[in-house]
C-alpha cells in the first residue's frame, strides 16, 4: 500500500502515466502540462504535475516544466474528489479547486483527462488516504 500524495504514490502513479498506451496516443494530438498543489496535508504542501505532448506523457514531483494550467486545494478536498466522496466537478464550482492559466487548453485535453482517470483508478486500490 502507498499513502496518497506520498513521494511512492507519485512514483507509482508515474509508473502506470509512463506504461499507459492511451496517454502515449493522447500526447500526439494534445500538448498540456497540469500543476496540483495540494496544502495542509500531513507531509505539508505536495506539488505534482503531469506533463503531455509530443509523443510523451509523463507524471512527477513538483510542478510542470511547461504549465499550463494550475489547480490548487486542500488535503480535505483532494482526498474527498480522490476517494469519490466529493466530485471534481462540484468542488470547482464551490471554489474548493482554485483553477489558474489557460482554461481552454483543460476544456480542449479532455480526453486526456478520461485517459488519466483509468490510471489512477489502478493506483487508487492500492492507496491509503490517512
Amino acid at each position: 500500500m502507498v499513502r496518497y500524495l506520498s513521494l511512492a504514490w507519485i512514483d507509482a502513479l508515474s509508473k502506470e502515466v509512463a506504461d499507459s498506451t492511451t496517454l502515449a496516443s493522447l500526447a500526439d494530438s494534445h500538448k498540456i502540462g497540469v500543476t496540483q498543489i495540494v496544502t495542509d496535508g500531513p507531509e505539508g504542501t505536495v506539488a505534482y504535475h503531469l506533463q503531455l505532448g509530443d509523443g510523451a506523457a509523463s507524471f512527477g514531483a513538483g510542478a510542470a516544466d511547461d504549465e499550463d494550467v494550475r489547480m490548487e486545494q486542500s488535503w480535505a478536498t483532494a482526498k474527498a474528489v480522490a476517494t469519490g466522496e466529493l466530485n471534481a466537478q462540484d468542488a470547482f464550482i464551490k471554489g474548493l479547486i482554485r483553477l489558474t492559466g489557460n482554461q481552454q487548453k483543460l476544456i480542449e485535453s479532455q480526453p486526456v483527462f478520461a485517459a488519466l482517470d483509468a490510471v489512477f483508478t489502478a493506483v487508487r486500490e492500492q492507496t491509503e488516504y490517512r
